[in-house]
């Protein structure tokens, strides 16, 4: 059996090399592809090198020495990467606008499931208060008829109040959009159509009962974030749902973990969006500003939303690594 000397003296060199690439003041997973690699060979061979010691019964300095470099390896090699604000930027500028693009034919599936109860409820409530009642209670329609029939301004500290509910009401409808996709995709069927349903029934009866200005020009500024962002949520779970059932010969459970990464994207980017829509419903859609200034916002506000969806990560640089 080799002394403890023998041992060092034939082994030292692997270990400095190791703590040299750990030494480094990049981080580990930003090194080039050979040397990345180099140091997980070196790691294993180091985790070798300690149960050798260990079982030789060689000394605590040098156990000690060994568990401490077999520790900042690990570390280096298989911690989670440290959170970035720059990550919010990349993925707002890049991942999300790509990965809808990429997945196109979900977000134009949950449109249509959406969009199309919408009018449907729109139309139906316009024409009879009847089909409005079997939609919503009589009690919630006369609710919304009562709100959208005066001035919607508040104060500022209403409006801080009001953002944070939006926040809460806005992302429930969406996580319920998106999360209930794990029933194969039909959970998020049927939120898209119920929500769908309901906001244009209550779009409809509101119009019809002579307050169609008032309710339009409020939900004008807010919409292009809102609803887009509900109908991105309901792709993602409609997403989820097709990995589980398509699975490409993986588990179910495979499957879904080879998409986690876009749906990630899709209800980060969303999550965003219903951030940007309720700040603007609780502050810029209740003042005082003129409804022809109010549409022109809204204009431009969907305007910008489009082109970000078209425009947004392309172009060079715009594949990741």
């Amino acid at each position: 059996m080799q002394t403890q000397d023998q041992f060092v003296a034939a082994r030292r060199k692997d270990w400095d090399e190791l703590d040299v690439l750990l030494a480094t003041d990049r981080p580990l997973h930003k090194l080039p592809a050979l040397q990345i690699s180099r140091a997980a060979a070196l790691y294993r061979s180091l985790c070798s090198d300690l149960m050798r010691a260990r079982a030789a019964g060689y000394g605590p300095d040098l156990i000690g020495f060994l568990d401490g470099l077999a520790a900042r390896a690990h570390n280096a090699l298989y911690a989670a990467p440290p959170y970035r604000l720059g990550a919010v930027w990349d993925l707002m500028v890049r991942d999300f606008p790509r990965t809808l693009r990429k997945r196109v034919r979900f977000f134009a599936f949950s449109a249509a499931l959406f969009l199309l109860p919408g009018t449907v409820g729109f139309l139906g409530a316009m024409g009879s208060r009847a089909f409005a009642a079997q939609v919503l209670p009589e009690s919630v329609l006369s609710e919304m008829e009562q709100s959208y029939s005066k001035d919607l301004g508040r104060s500022g500290g209403e409006n801080a109040l009001m953002a944070g509910f939006y926040v809460y009401n806005n992302v429930g409808i969406a996580f319920r959009c998106f999360a209930t996709g794990i029933l194969f995709g039909l959970g998020s069927v049927f939120f898209l159509i119920y929500n769908g349903l309901v906001i244009g029934t209550v779009l409809g009866a509101v119009v019809r009962a002579g307050h169609g200005g008032n309710i339009l020009t409020f939900v004008c500024g807010h919409s292009p974030f809102e609803l887009t962002a509900i109908v991105i949520a309901g792709a993602a779970g409609l997403q989820m749902g097709y990995a589980l059932v398509s699975t490409g010969g993986r588990t179910r459970w495979g499957s879904l973990r080879e998409q986690a990464r876009e749906i990630a994207y899709l209800v980060l980017g969303a999550a965003v969006m219903l951030g940007i829509a309720a700040t603007v419903e609780g502050f810029w859609s209740p003042s005082a500003a003129p409804a022809p200034v109010k549409w022109v916002v809204a204009a431009v506000l969907s305007t910008l939303v489009t082109l970000y969806f078209v425009l947004a990560g392309r172009g060079r640089g715009a594949q990741r690594p």
